[in-house]
């Protein structure tokens, strides 16, 4: 049985109706058809699809980084779909973090710059960004590693830089495309241990988007999308615990599985596959 969906609460991001259609006529692409969706303060949106089910498209829209083609996306009440591009930019610099797959750090830079980049691009002085990024990076457990560049950091350590960077704005919300895709299982699991609790103790929204179940449960709601649509969501239960480290598996019971979100039939779109 699914859970129950929890009391409306208020909304921080939305969309309304919103389409992304790529090209003309009959060989045009509809990445999103339609697309309703609200994500409350502090909440964890797991957006979960197969390739070319339009999450990706989705997240783009979210952040501000495309504009649709028509509907609205609402970041706190303001349609951000109809700023122009430098607003957007400056929204997604003050009040929007970001965590990539690769981490897209600067290799040149060591890790205390690079998650000090945001507020330094936002007129803080270095000495000050970096100080606060420092902060960051400690409640990480990156501590002493402050002037170690990329390529002296795991992976696991990489992200870790990339979360400290995303959340050392003290954004609204944190957007993760494929956080854990270049990682392996075990790794993989710290880091989003890591994103969801920090994620949570700054009070930041966080809207993951992953085509892996095991990533998804970390989240309180999961959202699945076809060709274009949200076609189910899943609640997690009152009082839901993350998956378990792989490395206590064999010696905890696992947490328990997460039910697939329900399908809907989403109806044919002319033209191509969503992206």
């Amino acid at each position: 049985m699914q859970p129950t969906p929890p009391p409306p609460a208020p909304v921080l991001l939305a969309t309304r109706s919103l389409q992304m259609v790529y090209g003309t006529g009959p060989t045009a692409t509809h990445a999103l058809a339609g697309v309703d969706l609200s994500i409350a303060p502090a909440e964890s949106v797991a957006i979960m699809g197969p390739s070319g089910s339009g999450k990706t498209t989705l997240l783009h829209c979210l952040a501000g980084i495309v504009r649709p083609t028509s509907g609205s996306v609402l970041w706190r009440e303001q349609d951000i779909a109809s700023l122009k591009d430098t607003q957007r930019t400056a929204l997604r610099r003050s009040d929007f973090g970001f965590v990539f797959q690769s981490g897209q750090l600067l290799p040149e830079l060591p890790a205390v710059e690079n998650a000090a980049l945001p507020l330094m691009l936002g007129g803080m002085p270095r000495a000050q960004a970096v100080a606060t990024a420092a902060v960051r990076l400690g409640e990480l457990g990156l501590a002493g590693m402050e002037d170690r560049r990329p390529g002296e950091l795991s992976g696991g350590q990489a992200q870790r830089v990339a979360i400290a960077r995303a959340l050392v704005g003290s954004p609204g919300v944190i957007f993760a495309d494929e956080p854990t895709g270049a990682l392996d299982q075990t790794t993989g699991a710290e880091v989003m241990a890591v994103l969801t609790q920090a994620a949570a103790r700054s009070g930041a929204a966080l809207v993951v988007v992953t085509h892996d179940p095991t990533v998804a449960r970390w989240c309180s709601r999961t959202v699945a999308m076809r060709d274009g649509l949200v076609s189910g969501e899943f609640y997690a239960p009152a009082g839901h615990q993350p998956p378990a480290p792989a490395t206590q598996q064999a010696t905890a019971p696992s947490a328990p599985q997460a039910p697939a979100p329900q399908q809907a039939p989403a109806p044919q779109q002319p033209g191509g596959q969503a992206r």
